[in-house]
């Protein structure tokens, strides 16, 4: 399906958004990037702090192409400005280009340490090339002994206890996708963003989320919305936050998420379908460790123990160091 043209270029001569039929409060653009400034701006946001009722309407803004989203200016301080983000939109690739099992397979821990030693590895291959010759020629002498014994296969040695309590009762493979959740009836009632709202309302009431402000995102759809304005909060997890936008689309389909806000390098989403017992826990948690490792190996530790704080919790708040 098309997008309509990116109306927030429309707000640069009326920032009340009448000309969009919107009632904005006072806000101003952003259009600053790490590499300078973008050729039309990336979202709006109000001055102010959001209250419960900060929230823009979903509706209006989504008939001329935009998405709500608050941003946590207070996260860090010094970084209260969303212009020092170092928002890279010119790194980020297109999130439906990317299969969310094959992201999250990717970084499922094991993968992501052969990855490690597979670079190690290519370092040393010039080293190691008259020992290769050498191989090769007992390789030919021993062609008649059989098939190789794959005992000590090096992954199962990489597989240590450490990594076994982080990931059980899961192992060395990624368990693959959760089972999806949110109903066809209740997607098809708006549940998703009815939750959203709701819970939002609740977050920007209690305090939860840092000086958050309401800002409007051209987006096709809110999973896209860290791609979309060169979010890099990730970036020492990942780079091409669109490959993890590509799992957001997924959990949008599968659990009924938005994204609801974002700090520097925190990422704050409701679900309209989480998970209502411990196994259906632990298969999300799988993603999340893939997804976000620290909000596990810097929280609670093991995949089984996050698993927990799961079970009927419509919040997913994700950090990344």
């Amino acid at each position: 399906m098309a997008m309509l043209p990116n109306p927030l270029p429309r707000l640069t001569d009326d920032l009340s958004g009448a000309a969009l039929g919107l009632r904005l409060p006072p806000g101003r653009l952003v259009d600053t990037t790490c590499d300078g400034t973008w050729h039309e701006p990336l979202l709006w946001h109000a001055d102010t702090p959001a209250g419960p009722g900060g929230w823009p309407e979903p509706a209006a803004a989504r008939a001329v192409g935009l998405l709500p989203v608050l941003l946590e200016s207070g996260e860090i301080p010094g970084m209260e400005d969303v212009a020092t983000w170092e928002l890279d939109p010119g790194a980020m690739s297109y999130p439906g280009h990317h299969d969310a099992e094959d992201v999250l397979a990717h970084a499922w821990p094991l993968c992501a340490e052969a990855a490690d030693t597979d670079s190690d590895a290519d370092a040393d291959v010039s080293a190691d090339a008259d020992v290769s010759a050498d191989r090769d020629d007992d390789t030919a002498e021993d062609a008649d002994a059989g098939p190789a014994d794959h005992d000590d296969d090096p992954a199962d040695a990489e597989w240590d206890d450490e990594l076994r309590d982080l990931v059980a009762p899961f192992g060395p493979a990624f368990p693959g996708l959760a089972p999806k959740l949110l109903t066809s009836a209740e997607a098809a009632a708006g549940r998703p963003d009815a939750v959203a709202a709701e819970l939002t309302a609740a977050l920007t009431g209690s305090g939860r989320l840092r000086d958050p402000r309401a800002a409007l995102v051209y987006a096709r759809r809110s999973a896209d919305v860290p791609a979309a304005i060169g979010w890099t909060g990730p970036v020492n997890h990942e780079h091409d936050v669109a490959r993890l936008c590509a799992v957001l689309r997924s959990w949008e389909d599968r659990f009924g998420l938005r994204v609801v806000a974002l700090g520097f390098a925190t990422l704050t989403a409701t679900v309209a379908a989480p998970p209502t017992t411990v196994e259906e826990a632990e298969a999300v948690a799988a993603e999340h460790l893939s997804f976000c490792p620290d909000n596990i190996t810097q929280g609670p530790g093991t995949l089984r123990a996050y698993a927990k704080s799961l079970v009927d919790e419509g919040v997913w708040t994700f950090w990344w160091d």
